[in-house]
């Protein structure tokens, strides 16, 4: 059986065009433009999904936003809580100060201190805890139990994947004729979430979410049909997850077509190519689309992709090591 708990929602077209609405005074549509360059390398029709156009440089300002407008509604709202290794983070920081409300972030120990940085600028509270996500969500979730505070989960949270399904959305409206999208995935959100949207206007495209070796729990999951803890260690935060959501795996298990691992060298390999061909910056977790689609390649010839680039919170250290990569290409 596909779907793994059958009593949970899958995110829908009718609720991520909903959630479309509540952002839409807040977050613009970003680019999607075809590179000339990637298309002529990968001898197909390459064309870029740029979500690092955001004012937090990141798709999760999109599913931030949706649950934290639709649950502001309720007036009784004290604050919000969520734990994330950054983007998230930011996501519901720049929320709640949208919505004038407190918000406190749950943050791995040693975090990446750009999104750190960023994530204090826009006036939550940062709460450094556990030696992951997950273990920073532990703590994240009795936080705002014994304050009553609402917690905004990433994986769980149906709000959160209706506005990350909106990239998927503006994808489907905005080009006819695609064969196969292809995702970056930590939590699952992102990629479940598109992959409602794109299958709901254009059901013959396939989709890919590609995640880090040094944390394939949500590949290894898909790929069992059930759920698998694994550790963590990659450079890319964005895509860590060491034990899956039910919410994201099962619409995992419901909507996408294949899962992908990347090494890190390969996602380091991705920035610089990016860079070079086609001028975008991203971080390791944003350059994940583009190493999938290149261990690809052969299969995707003559077909019409669209990359996802998912965020640009990259550190000038990791942008120096990436720069010394060989590109894949010459």
């Amino acid at each position: 059986m596909k779907v793994i708990d059958e009593s949970l929602n899958l995110p829908t077209l009718a609720g991520i065009r909903e959630a479309a609405r509540l952002i839409s005074g807040y977050a613009g549509r970003t680019p999607l433009v075809r590179s000339h360059t990637l298309s002529k390398l990968m001898s197909a029709d390459v064309w870029i999904k740029n979500e690092t156009v955001s004012p937090i440089a990141s798709f999760k300002l999109r599913g931030a936003l949706a649950e934290v407008l639709r649950i502001n509604q309720d007036k009784n709202i004290k604050a919000v809580v969520t734990s994330s290794t950054g983007n998230h983070g930011q996501g519901v920081a720049y929320a709640a100060k949208i919505a004038g409300l407190a918000s406190h972030i749950f943050l791995p120990e040693n975090p990446n201190q750009v999104k750190r940085a960023a994530i204090e600028t826009l006036g939550a509270v940062i709460h450094e805890a556990g030696a992951d996500i997950d273990y920073a969500k532990v703590d994240a979730l009795r936080f705002a139990r014994e304050h009553e505070y609402t917690f905004v989960d990433d994986g769980e949270t149906l709000g959160v994947m209706h506005g990350a399904g909106t990239v998927g959305l503006e994808i489907a409206e905005s080009l006819s004729e695609i064969d196969a999208v292809v995702v970056p995935m930590g939590s699952g959100t992102l990629a479940s979430g598109s992959a409602a949207a794109i299958k709901g206007l254009q059901p013959g495209v396939r989709v890919f979410a590609v995640q880090a070796k040094g944390s394939p729990a949500m590949v290894e999951s898909f790929k069992a049909r059930r759920a698998i803890e694994r550790p963590v260690e990659t450079i890319a935060e964005g895509l860590a997850c060491r034990e899956p959501a039910t919410l994201a795996l099962n619409a995992l298990l419901a909507l996408i077509d294949e899962a992908d691992l990347v090494s890190d060298d390969e996602l380091l390999t991705g920035i610089h190519a990016l860079a070079s061909a086609a001028h975008v910056l991203v971080e390791p977790a944003g350059a994940a689309a583009f190493a999938g689609a290149w261990n690809r390649r052969s299969e995707f010839k003559g077909k019409r992709i669209v990359l996802i680039l998912t965020g640009a919170n990259i550190s000038m250290d990791t942008l120096r090591e990436a720069l010394r990569t060989n590109l894949p290409f010459s």
